[in-house]
C-alpha cells in the first residue's frame, strides 16, 4: 500500500489536529480526507502556505487574548447591582439569571455575550456573588454581582 503525507485542515478524530502533518494510506487521503476538505497534500509549497496561515491565526488569537485580558481587568473592577422584588423574610420573587446580569452589563460591556456568563444556577437570595465570565478560552473574569431589595 502506498502512503502519502498530508496536512490536516481540520481536526480528525483518531488521526490528528489541525495543522499537523501525518502519513496515511493513499486511498484514505484521495478518496476521503482531501475531497471532504479535511486535508491537503503535504507538498513544499502547501507546507509553506499552511505555516503562514497558522502564523496569522496565532497572531490573531494573541491579539484577542490581549483584548480579553484588558476587558477582564475592567470587569473585575466593576460591580453590578440588581434590584429585585422580595417577599417575607427577604425571599426573592423568582431568581436572578445570566440573562438578568447580561441586561445590566450589555451597555457598559457590549463585547460580553450572555452565553459567556457562567452562572451555574440562578441566584435565589440577596447578597454579593462572584460570577465567572468567559472572555476567551484561556481568560475567565470574575464579575461581582450584588442582589439587593428593590426600593
Amino acid at each position: 500500500m502506498k502512503k502519502v503525507k498530508i496536512i490536516l485542515k481540520k481536526d480528525v478524530e483518531g488521526l490528528g489536529r489541525e495543522g499537523e502533518i501525518v502519513t496515511v494510506k493513499y486511498g484514505y487521503a484521495a478518496n476521503y480526507l482531501i475531497p471532504r476538505g479535511f486535508a491537503i497534500l503535504a507538498t513544499e509549497s502547501n507546507i509553506r502556505h499552511w505555516q503562514s496561515i497558522m502564523e496569522m491565526r496565532r497572531r490573531k488569537l494573541e491579539r484577542l487574548k490581549e483584548k480579553a485580558e484588558e476587558l477582564k481587568k475592567k470587569l473585575e473592577k466593576a460591580k453590578v447591582v440588581i434590584p429585585v422584588k422580595v417577599g417575607e423574610e427577604d425571599k426573592l420573587y423568582g431568581s436572578v439569571t445570566a440573562k438578568d446580569i447580561h441586561e445590566r452589563i450589555k451597555y457598559d460591556f457590549p463585547q460580553v455575550d450572555r452565553r459567556d456568563i457562567m452562572l451555574e444556577e440562578p441566584i435565589k437570595a440577596l447578597g454579593t456573588y462572584e460570577v465567572p465570565v468567559r472572555l476567551h478560552p484561556e481568560v475567565v473574569a470574575s464579575l461581582r454581582v450584588e442582589v439587593v431589595k428593590e426600593e
